[in-house]
């Protein structure tokens, strides 16, 4: 009777099903942002194909208002512990890595709920930013940033140039901080 039970599987079928499995599950996390191709504009603030915030460059390197206004938020408060440019301290990960497999929802949820990765190798805890309206009202701004930095689609440093801010932006600024 146990002998009926086995279930014999060929070991090149078995082989090519573990294959698949981990090429499907590195696709699946190598690019937690996804492809961050203009798909549509509203106001001058530019969305990927599955509606998340991504950025545009131009090829004399302009960049759109809102990733020039991530970098300004991003080096106000939060390069202190995640480094210049995205890039990493002893003290936080190199966001400009993470958002490579980190999502838009997933990225908004760590800075809003903030993080905890305490351990025997690790004593790591993420704040929640979700009082911050210097951080909240720029969210997408400074996803935006960190997006064109994980790809490569902006050097370290202050964007030498940028379009000019949107009327939409300035509403939306107004509206969330209350300050004109």
């Amino acid at each position: 009777m146990h002998k009926d039970s086995c279930v014999r599987i060929n070991p090149w079928k078995f082989a090519f099903v573990i294959l698949a499995i981990a090429f499907a599950g590195t696709a699946a996390c190598a690019d937690g942002s996804g492809d961050p191709a203009v798909a549509s504009s509203d106001s001058g603030k530019y969305a990927d194909k599955d509606g998340n915030p991504t950025y545009k460059v131009s090829e004399d390197g302009t960049v759109d208002w809102y990733t020039y206004s991530g970098f300004r938020r991003y080096h106000s408060d939060c390069h202190v512990c995640h480094g210049p440019n995205g890039e990493g301290s002893s003290y936080a990960p190199a966001l400009a890595e993470s958002l490579k497999t980190l999502s838009y929802v997933d990225f908004n949820n760590v800075v809003t709920n903030g993080r905890k990765n305490v351990d025997a190798a690790n004593d790591k805890v993420m704040p929640s930013f979700a009082e911050n309206s210097n951080v909240m009202c720029f969210l997408d701004d400074i996803y935006v940033y960190l997006r064109a930095r994980a790809n490569g689609a902006i050097p370290g440093g202050r964007p030498p140039k940028h379009e000019d801010k949107p009327e939409a932006a300035k509403q939306a600024e107004t509206s969330c901080t209350g300050v004109k």
